[in-house]
């Protein structure tokens, strides 16, 4: 089962892209991010279309999550708990062919210092209360998605160019390593430990053309899963199409 996290950066805007993806690749589960629209204007009838069923948490100019699954799709969750006065899309979560699928988009975090950094900080710790939930459950469990944290050194082509910056702030850094530890699997790094890898390039200054990238999009999994992981990797080449994301999509296959 080949299983990928693609931040589309406008899903209406992309959707040729998106299809044409679908299409080449044929993964059976998609967690999306960054939707860009309202519930109301989601595709998902274009996405019927091509065999993909679909949930979605939809965000009017802003954020929003999706899960495409060629299966049975079965809503688990909408949000997590904490800040009931949160209105950002930022997660969503189902029961797909026997494994669970959390979908999520955490913040940004930028400018560090400031409010959207503590919000980030305050986000990534309810993920952590929620993720310890999902362990106590005995099912192969997915944390998929844009985590917008470059964990190591590893994970940007220029460290020292991040130090201020929110993605790579030492906090966000150990919240996630926090996260990890507590007992989830990397996958990307579990099957290339050593070797620097890219899911995003900037727009600006030919940042893809030079592979000036960076690695924040993850798949998180648990020890049902983990020992089901067979292969990984990036589908780099959508960077370069036309009018693309500035994320590439990811993906993991397990058995």
């Amino acid at each position: 089962m080949k299983i990928a996290t693609y931040n589309i950066n406008g899903i209406n805007g992309r959707l040729h892209n998106l299809l044409r993806w679908l299409a080449e690749e044929k993964p059976d589960i998609v967690c999306l991010q960054e939707l860009k629209a309202p519930d109301n204007l989601f595709p998902e009838q274009a996405l019927l279309g091509i065999g993909y069923n679909a949930i979605w948490l939809g965000q009017k100019s802003w954020n929003g999550v999706a899960i495409l699954s060629k299966y049975e799709i079965k809503e688990t969750r909408r949000g997590l708990d904490g800040e009931p006065e949160d209105t950002h899309s930022r997660y969503i979560e189902a029961f797909i062919n026997g494994v669970v699928i959390g979908c999520l988009y955490l913040p940004n975090g930028n400018p560090w210092p400031g409010p959207k950094f503590e919000y980030k900080l305050r986000w990534i710790a309810r993920l952590q209360a929620h993720a310890n939930k999902l362990l106590s459950f005995d099912l192969p469990v997915a944390l998929i998605g844009d985590y917008n944290v470059m964990p190591t050194e590893l994970d940007t082509y220029k460290p020292e160019k991040y130090l201020s910056n929110a993605l790579f702030r030492p906090e966000s850094r150990e919240a996630f390593k926090i996260l990890v530890d507590s007992g989830w699997t990397d996958a990307i790094r579990k099957l290339y430990p050593e070797e620097p890898i890219y899911t995003f390039w900037d727009y600006l200054r030919n940042a893809y053309g030079r592979n000036a990238g960076l690695r924040l999009d993850h798949f998180l999994l648990n020890d049902k899963l983990n020992s089901r992981l067979l292969s990984a990797g990036v589908d780099k080449q959508v960077r370069g199409w036309v009018h693309s994301s500035d994320h590439a999509p990811v993906w993991i296959t397990i058995e």
